[in-house]
This record gives structure tokens, sequence and C-alpha cells, in this order.
């Protein structure tokens, strides 16, 4: 007898669906699963029929061969287990022989060995594999019923037990459709205000122009100036997430399994602050199976590096090809998946081992050497790739007692947010060479750059001075004119003035100054 049920694998943050097969004939008793499973699945076969014993299900006494199709794609984790018991029980309970219904369910959860289904990591990607292959209803954990729920042209129901599938078939407690709650989606800001900022208004300025923009940003000053306290608020002070952005930020953080309980869609931008301590597949992702890494954990976020040059160079260097590109493709032997990156790149160092050179009071106890040796961790390349580098001064007293000088995070934000919505009417139907569409200046391409980064003759003679003088690359250049078009966007001007760009071109003084 061959019997069917419908299920949804994961493929990085992608879902696919899964049709699981299952054949019983006559022969010794004996389970077996192919499809290409990991062990999880395999283990599979003691908690199915441990939970079919555990809620009252007939177990076939026969020879059970159960195929996860499509057969050449590996399968993962706990999640075929609901569907596995389904497709085992569906040719001899009464409510499901004739369901043709049934034909358009999808089955997500893990069992317990006493039936209670558990949750399981990526249903908001499954969810939308299984509306995408034109299934209407789906079975899943009351745990993931809320993120389940944010896919819209599906009906998603939350089980706590196997027996609640069969209940609702056969009408005796029908279960009701959970509906997306605004609630849940739109949550209340956590992230501290920018009026903590006592001094510093540079760095505060360049924050606000690297938010509007998405450009990355380096801040190098002595222990204690701010630098940190600057780099936690920059999520208070960025646009708010579109729908597009929180669907894919919530399906890499719930592949990733760290899902805050009871929110169906991830509404802040993430702010990710990994110690220095960390290795290069933890940021970049991997695993012996592929899991998200900082940079995909950020995505649509910030990614803040404290202390940018304790951090190993293989794990600093991880980051070149992901900020260029967007998205990293993480290749092992058995898999091949890809994570999106698209994250602003924050960093904080001090100029030296000691911390103080240049300081205006504290003597530095370092050597030229000693100096050169410590900055040299940092690598040229990702420097180059530092939109706007700021030095945070120490304070002195008067400064501190000033009280809060500086403009709060919802004024600033109301700025950013402006600029962004120039941006976003200037970049309608433009995409980058990847084929990801453009939605602020730091994502540029160079033909982008020539179309809307047009600088008039006295400009061009000062980024000319700027790019000999300050020993520029291509890049270097490339990315003053982003920077340049960002603060123009800020002051409400439709063409780069000098003004615009001399500022942008101040953002790049200390790569000169530490780097070279």
């Amino acid at each position: 007898m061959l019997s069917y049920s419908y299920s949804a694998g994961l493929l990085g943050i992608d879902g696919f669906l899964v049709t699981v097969e299952c054949y019983s004939t006559k022969g010794m008793p004996s389970f077996e699963i192919v499809g290409l499973p990991d062990n999880a699945i395999k283990e599979a076969k003691e908690r199915v029929r441990s939970a079919m014993c555990a809620c009252s299900f007939q177990m076939p006494n026969q020879k059970i061969v159960v195929n996860l199709a499509p057969a050449d794609l590996k399968k993962e984790g706990s999640s075929f287990d609901l569907a596995i018991l389904m497709s085992l029980i569906s040719p001899t309970e009464s409510a499901l022989k004739n369901c043709k219904e049934l034909e358009d369910c999808c089955f997500i959860g893990e069992l317990s060995l006493s039936g209670a289904v558990r949750g399981v990591r990526g249903a908001l990607c499954m969810t939308l594999s299984a509306k995408n292959a034109g299934k209407k209803y789906i079975f899943v954990p009351e745990e993931n019923v809320k993120e389940a729920s944010a896919v819209d042209g599906i009906t998603v129901y939350g089980i706590k037990k196997a027996t609640d599938i069969v209940e609702h078939f056969a009408g005796v407690k029908p279960l009701t459709p959970h509906t997306f709650v605004k609630e849940n989606y739109q949550v209340s800001s956590t992230y501290p205000d920018f009026r903590d900022v006592l001094g510093q208004p540079h760095a505060c300025r360049a924050a606000a122009i690297a938010a509007a923009g998405g450009h990355n940003m380096l801040l190098i000053g002595p222990p204690g100036t701010g630098k940190s306290m600057i780099a936690k608020r920059l999520p208070s002070i960025l646009p708010e997430m579109t729908l597009e952005e929180s669907l894919e930020t919530t399906k890499v953080h719930s592949v990733a399994g760290i899902l805050p309980e009871g929110v169906s869609l991830i509404s802040e931008r993430p702010f990710r602050s990994p110690h220095h301590t960390m290795s290069a597949v933890s940021l970049a992702g991997g695993g012996k199976n592929p899991t998200p890494g900082e940079i995909s954990l950020a995505n649509n976020g910030v990614l803040f590096l404290d202390e940018l040059p304790e951090f190993q160079r293989n794990v600093i260097d991880a980051l070149r090809q992901p900020l260029e590109d967007g998205k990293i493709t993480i290749t092992r032997v058995a898999s091949r998946v890809t994570y999106p990156s698209n994250f602003m790149l924050v960093c904080a160092m001090n100029p030296c081992k000691c911390g103080y050179f240049g300081h205006p009071t504290r003597e530095c106890t370092c050597s030229p050497a000693d100096i050169k040796r410590y900055v040299s961790k940092v690598s040229g390349p990702l420097v180059d790739r530092m939109d706007i580098q700021v030095e945070v001064p120490a304070i002195d007293y008067k400064e501190l007692n000033k009280g809060y000088a500086q403009e709060s995070s919802a004024d600033i934000r109301k700025k950013v947010n402006k600029a962004r919505e120039i941006m976003k009417k200037r970049f309608e139907g433009e995409t980058n060479d990847n084929g990801l569409p453009i939605t602020c200046n730091s994502q540029m391409e160079p033909r982008h750059l020539r179309k809307y980064c047009a600088l008039n003759e006295y400009c061009q003679s000062l980024m000319e001075l700027a790019f000999v003088n300050l020993g520029l690359s291509a890049r270097g250049h490339d990315r003053i004119l982003r920077v340049a078009r960002t603060i123009a966007d800020l002051a409400g001007s439709e063409n780069i003035e000098a003004c615009h760009l001399t500022e942008a071109i101040t953002y790049r003084g200390l790569d000169k100054k530490y780097f070279k």
C-alpha cells in the first residue's frame, strides 16, 4: 500500500517541498527511511513509532519504506516527523482515508515520544515554500505558528499534539486558523538614544551620514571616547524596515533558531557585536550542516566589530567578498548554500596597543614600530572598503558638563528617512551587478555613479587633488562619491556641491594617517 503526505525542507534560507511517500508491504516488520536523510531523520523511526503508540494510532506490522522526495536533495533536521506519521496513519484512520484536503496540506514538526509536537527551525521559510508549491493549508507546531502566519495566502494551523490533526479532520475539535497579528510584528525600539552621547559632534554627524547611505564606518580613538557608544546607537537612527526586509531577516534568524519567542517578524534592524575571539566560520557561516554566520545574522542591520585589530587576520579578511556582493555562498562536500549578507559594517579600534597615540594629555608608551605593527593587523583592502573613517578624540571635562547637546535618535532618524525617500525614488527599478535591488547610495555600481554623481568642473579638480594627495584607489574614489551623494541627499540638494564633496573627502583622511 502506498500513501503520501507533504512536508518541506531547507536549503539555506529557502525551503523546498518534500513529498513523503510511505510504502508498506507484507514481509518481516521493518522501518526504513530513504531519500538522503541525515541522522536526525533516521532517528525519526523511533520517535514516530513511540508517538503513534502514545496517541493510540495503529502501527502497520509490515515492512515499511518511507521515501523523502526529491531523493537527490539532502534532508536535515527533525521537521519531517509529523509528515512521516501522517503518511503512516492516513490509510487506516477513518477521518483521513478519503480526505481530499490532505493533498493540499503540508505538515511540519518534530514529535516527542508522547506524541506532542515540538517547534523546529526555519518554519517561516518552509511555509513560504509550501505556499509557492500551491499548498492551501499547513500544520505547524504551536511554537512556530506566529512566524508561519506572517505568510499571506496559506492557512496556518498550530498544533500541540499529533491527535489534533485527526480530530480536526474528523470534525471533533476543528482547529482555528492562526492569523497574522500586527502587534507581534511592530515592536517598540529597545536601542539606546543618541542624546546620551556627550561631545563628539563630528562622529555623530558621520554616524548619521553612514545610516542615511548605508555606508561602512571605521571609528579610531583612545579608550573611553565614545566609539562603542556611538556604534550601539546606530540602529536607532536607521530607517524602518520594509516588509520584504523583515521577511528576509526573519528567515535567516528562523533558520539559525534564534527568532525571539512570540514574534511573528523581526521589525528592528539587527545589531550583531561578536567577540574578537570568534572564528572565521562563526563570522561567515558554515559547519557540517552550514548555518548562517554573524554577517548573515546582521543582514539589513549592523555588524559591529569592536577592538578590530584583536580579531584574527583571516576572520577580518573573510568580510571582503560579502561586503562587495551582499551575499555569501558556503560550499561544503555535501552541500552548497547561499545566505544574504547585506549589512553595514561598523568597526572601532584604538590607534595603538596602549591606546593613547595622539592623546592630548596621556603619553603613548608604544614605539613607532609597535604602532605600525598594531594597525597592520587590519588589512589594507578592508580599510579601503570603509566609506567613512572618523577619528574620535578624547573630550575634556567642560564638554562632559555641557549636558545633552546632541540631537535625539528620533530627530536624526527623521532626516535619515527623508534622505532614504530620495534614494528610493532615484533607484526605483535599479539593480546592482548581482541582480539585487538598490535601496541606498552605498550599493551604487560604477554605472550609477556616472549617472547620479556627476561633478562640476570645480568639484572635479577637488577630487583630483584628493586622489593624488591621499593616494586613493579607484575603489576609494568611488566610495567618496557615494558618501558625497548621501551628504547632498541629507541637505536636499539635487547635485553634489563642493561643500558636500569636501566633507566626504575629510572622511578618508585616516586611511593615509594610520594605514599607509
